[in-house]
């Protein structure tokens, strides 16, 4: 009761408390993290807040973190030096990954009052207001940092996010968290369990994207496939369902494990005309050996049917594949063994990613470690392969019409978009081309540094 009580407090202190303040949002990592902040960000405006411009202090500081590597670790913590720097005074929020995995190490940090973790990050409007209202009654001198982040068994919230930005597809979170706990993956242990939203309620949120004139969705999660884990729905239920959508013209599938990408949802994508041909497919390696040290759900043997299978159904589909070098046991034959299994696959561009030792992950019990400079040897040869593919995929569709959503182009710059199946398109300064708007292009030939092609647009 007496808790209850409080909140009242500060709800009704919120009306002088949070209006008419500036506030400043720096999201690090996947579009998960992006489409979170964004949902915070709208949360925020309606209780009176506003979007702090360039160059103008902050009142309100959000940092959204990521911890997949230690390299996003050192930029987390450089990101909230500056903000705190460059906004004293401020009230300082940290949210994500890297505040799950070191609470109270953020709390410290100069400048920071409040850190949740993921169990707290939907209630974040509620504890910013109930921050604003302690340190508005510190004493000169007095600081406030508190640490909100419950242990992992207990994180089971779902928070529904969805974000836009400047950009003309929204990206809709469906799903969070994993069970697979992967050797090398700290995600387990900084966003928990599977959990999800229902198929009523994705449906609702995308029936509010085309309410907004949203054309194309992303669907978002930790490990999407595994939508519905624990009750009597699965992804497949929420790819039908959302196929029903009105006004929604486009689909696309963010990553999703080879082995819950089933035939029939392969299948129902290559007959739906609003569920595009682009898979994003994580192989992590192509090695087996590495594939059995990473405790991976599948193998090359059921990895290279599955891409084959893509291809048979939908010829023009583009699949991007997910790569990590230099993990634990790697040694140079079974990196020459994923080379030519990779280099074997028709697919149309790799994401690289070179290993990062994560503590308290069973990696580290793993023997050989694999030196700097050979991660660094194989990324590039890797990053290479990945070009030849991405331009040669490209290549093969020169000279034909496709359908094309555009973004809103920058003043002074192209405007740009994409095709049904993935590849880049520049249109010329002298084209005017409305934004959020899907027309035919005549696909020509490569841009001058060669990441997109030159289109002609048939209105």
């Amino acid at each position: 009761m007496e808790e209850r009580g409080i909140f009242r407090i500060f709800a009704y202190e919120m009306t002088t408390t949070m209006k008419d303040k500036k506030a400043t949002f720096l999201t690090l990592g996947c579009k998960l993290n992006f489409a979170e902040t964004s949902t915070l960000r709208d949360q925020l405006l309606a209780k009176g807040v506003t979007v702090a411009e360039k160059g103008e202090r902050a009142d309100i500081c959000i940092v959204n973190t990521c911890s997949v590597t230690d390299m996003a670790d050192q930029k987390c913590r450089q990101a909230i030096h500056r903000l705190t720097r460059e906004n004293p005074g401020a009230l300082t929020i940290v949210l994500g990954c890297y505040a799950q995995l070191k609470p109270e190490e953020i709390s410290q940090f100069e400048g920071v009052d409040l850190v949740l973790g993921m169990e707290h990050k939907g209630d974040a409007v509620r504890y910013i207001e109930r921050t604003i209202t302690q340190k508005e009654s510190l004493q000169p001198g007095e600081s406030c940092h508190e640490a909100i982040a419950v242990p992992l068994r207990e994180i089971r919230t779902f928070v529904p996010s969805c974000s836009c930005g400047d950009r003309t597809r929204y990206f809709l979170k469906v799903q969070d968290g994993c069970n697979y706990y992967c050797t090398y993956c700290t995600i387990p242990i900084a966003r928990g369990r599977s959990r999800s939203g229902s198929v009523a309620q994705i449906v609702k949120q995308a029936e509010e994207v085309a309410e907004k004139g949203g054309k194309e969705i992303v669907l978002t999660g930790v490990n999407i496939g595994d939508f519905g884990a624990g009750t009597d729905e699965t992804f497949f239920d929420l790819v039908k369902a959302l196929d029903e959508v009105a006004g929604i013209e486009r689909y696309r599938i963010s990553s999703i494990e080879p082995n819950l990408l089933t035939d029939e949802i392969i299948a129902f994508c290559a007959s739906s005309k609003k569920f595009m041909p682009h898979f994003h497919i994580p192989l992590q390696s192509g090695s087996d050996a590495v594939l059995r040290l990473m405790r991976r759900k599948y193998d090359t043997a059921l990895f290279a049917p599955k891409i084959a299978r893509i291809h048979e159904l939908m010829p023009d589909a583009f699949i991007g594949v997910d790569v990590i070098v230099g993990t634990r046991g790697e040694t140079d034959e079974c990196f020459e063994e994923a080379y030519r299994f990779i280099e074997s696959l028709d697919i149309s561009q790799l994401h690289v990613f070179s290993y990062s030792e994560r503590p308290g992950t069973k990696a580290l019990e793993i023997d050989h470690k694999v030196d700097k400079a050979t991660k660094h040897a194989r990324s590039q040869r890797l990053l290479a392969l990945s070009e030849e593919k991405r331009k040669a995929f490209y290549r093969r569709f020169v000279g034909e019409k496709r359908p094309v959503l555009w973004e809103q182009g920058k003043e002074g710059m192209p405007m740009q978009g994409f095709t049904d199946n993935y590849i880049r398109i520049e249109l010329p300064l002298s084209k005017e081309q409305e934004g959020n708007a899907i027309t035919s292009a005549q696909l020509g030939d490569f841009n001058a540094d060669e990441s997109a092609l030159v289109a002609e647009v048939s209105f």
